[in-house]
């Protein structure tokens, strides 16, 4: 059962988006808040807004620095206690073509949506196991990280991240740390914009995208659906159905990509 009043919460960018909406659902579970992005005018409205609820403190991270990040990690605990509490949010959605990429494209979106997921785990997660205390890790994936779709890139990146979490939920199921991920839907968040403004990129997401985004459910949904997904103790969160069929499709192509024969015995 995991514990929520009085305990600490590191959110990796949750000065905003998904992760704003995760804080929000926190603090009103008296959840101490330890809120990293790279954007400090987010930072300075989010703590604003979350202190008048719980203990909340900002810190400027950006998540692919790990020196960075163990410093903030240091600070975060000193002043606010234990972080057993992870959410591993921060993340961009390049949209580039394969004729057009270019390495440092790929490094970015490589270093901030999986290294930085990796960095967070690093950080926290051996802490958790010295201290001996139950904790949880929720990583945001997508539900491009289940079934492939255009935007190779991005997609890469996701997949990793749901790799990542479920052989990791096995690793840690021993030490009491549990492991989630999270594989969200069309969500309204700023996401598309804050990618272009990061990456300097002249090229504009789709109008279909944006729509289809601007479509989707609240941060704040997505924070209760985070909170209601850790106290079921489940591996994968969605925020909708809308990938059940296509996960459908892929399982069943899976299926029948493999033989039915068995492995030859010595």
């Amino acid at each position: 059962m995991t514990e929520w009043d009085g305990a600490t919460a590191f959110i990796t960018g949750g000065a905003q988006g998904i992760g704003l909406g995760i804080a929000r659902a926190l603090a009103r579970k008296g959840v101490k808040l330890a809120l990293a992005d790279i954007d400090t005018e987010a930072l300075a409205r989010a703590e604003s807004e979350l202190s008048a609820t719980t203990a909340t403190a900002a810190y400027e991270l950006d998540v692919r620095d790990r020196d960075a990040f163990a410093a903030v990690a240091d600070k975060a605990e000193s002043e606010l206690g234990p972080v057993t509490l992870l959410f591993n949010n921060a993340g961009i959605a390049p949209s580039v073509a394969m004729d057009t990429v270019r390495y440092d494209q790929w490094d970015l979106a490589i270093g901030i949506n999986l290294n930085g997921v990796f960095n967070g785990i690093k950080t926290f997660v051996p802490r958790m196991m010295e201290r001996g205390l139950a904790g949880h890790v929720v990583n945001t994936a997508s539900g491009a990280g289940l079934v492939a779709g255009p935007g190779f890139l991005y997609t890469t990146s996701k997949f990793a991240v749901v790799g990542l979490s479920e052989s990791l939920r096995t690793e840690l199921a021993p030490h009491k740390i549990e492991v989630a991920v999270l594989c969200p839907g069309p969500v309204n968040t700023q996401i598309i914009n804050n990618t272009i403004g990061l990456t300097n990129s002249r090229r504009a997401a789709p109008e279909e995208t944006v729509a289809f985004l601007e479509s989707g459910v609240s941060i704040d949904s997505v924070g209760e659906m985070v909170i209601a997904g850790m106290e079921a103790r489940q591996l994968w969160i969605h925020t909708d159905g809308m990938m059940r069929p296509y996960v459908e499709m892929r399982m069943q192509a899976l299926l029948d990509s493999i033989p039915e024969t068995e492995s030859p015995q010595d």
